[in-house]
């Protein structure tokens, strides 16, 4: 009889995985390109080796049981571990990872991120880029809970946090907009925060997975609009759905269009100075593909380009 060493193979732990993600054995062999037979005959084997039953089969899905369940769990755990041994091997090997994530916050220029991800996959065809869009405490989130390489647009002081490091992309300036058809568009200004309070705001969540998120911009008990990303928040403000900050460079097409209107408020001017982070590397160093990144944010005019080249945004 086959022992668990024997059947709990990657491929095996992804059988599972495909089953369980397509609800069937049916199913999972036409995702596969096997016939279902075969699947059933896999599976069973890994549940022989086990003693345990993965799969409830009592109807017409396939259903986890909890032996299943923690199997997958710990199965997608020792695969990622595959696959970072595979990164670490091939890092000895060339120096160029398999894979680099980036977390890109909602502020940095999208178009300008991918200009340089076009240039990357010229000098490094082999490696995988991956982007990751995070708002706020989200974007450093990424970095400390190893689901990023490098993140571009950290809104906090990232310097103070163990294994971190971090340079400066510069400062960005918000302002206050809203849409010409909005109560606020023709209210004398400063507005008070007694008469923002009043009207509802757009505000993009804080994509952190783990604690409370940030809030910036907010009047407690104001009323809100919560949106993922800063182009769905430009847009329900062009709309009128709501009023709050933007980013200056983002915002300026539409006011120099009309279909946004800046106004002054009574509270401080906002700038936010933003960073880049990434993970202090081991013994082997950063790797060639950080390090590529890193050499084109030490020119300034990359660093400006992605707080301010947002010219080719569309809202409806």
């Amino acid at each position: 009889m086959a022992t668990p060493r024997d059947v709990l193979t990657p491929d095996a732990l992804a059988l599972v995985q495909a089953v369980a993600r397509a609800g069937s054995f049916a199913g999972a062999a036409r995702e596969l390109g096997l016939v279902p037979s075969a699947v059933t005959y896999r599976i069973r084997q890994v549940e022989d080796a086990l003693d345990a039953l993965l799969f409830d089969r009592s109807s017409r899905q396939a259903r986890l049981t909890a032996a299943g369940a923690e199997l997958l769990r710990e199965g997608e755990r020792l695969l990622g571990e595959v696959d970072a041994v595979a990164n670490r091997v091939r890092r000895v090997a060339t120096g160029w990872e398999s894979q680099l994530t980036l977390a890109v916050d909602v502020v940095i220029s999208s178009g300008t991120v991918m200009e340089l991800a076009d240039a990357f996959f010229e000098v490094a065809p082999h490696t995988r880029l991956r982007l990751r869009d995070e708002a706020l405490g989200g974007t450093v989130e990424a970095l400390l809970t190893g689901g990023a390489d490098l993140a571009l647009g950290v809104p906090l002081d990232p310097g103070s946090m163990t294994g971190l490091m971090s340079r400066s992309l510069g400062e960005l300036l918000f302002v206050f907009a809203v849409a010409p058809h909005h109560p606020l568009a023709s209210l004398p200004e400063p507005l008070s925060d007694d008469v923002l309070i009043q009207h509802r705001a757009v505000a993009v969540a804080d994509s952190v997975r783990r604690g409370d998120g940030l809030t910036l911009g907010l009047l407690a008990g104001q009323d809100v609009l919560t949106v993922p990303t800063m182009t769905a928040k430009l847009e329900a403000q062009v709309r009128g759905l709501g009023v709050g900050f933007l980013p200056e460079p983002m915002a300026r097409p539409f006011v120099e269009t009309g279909r946004l209107v800046l106004k002054q408020v009574q509270r401080p001017a906002r700038v936010t100075r933003l960073s880049c982070a990434w993970r202090e590397s081991g013994p082997l160093g950063p790797g060639r593909g950080l390090e590529w990144w890193l050499k084109q944010l030490d020119s300034e005019a990359t660093r400006k380009a992605l707080l301010e080249r947002h010219s080719g945004l569309r809202v409806g």
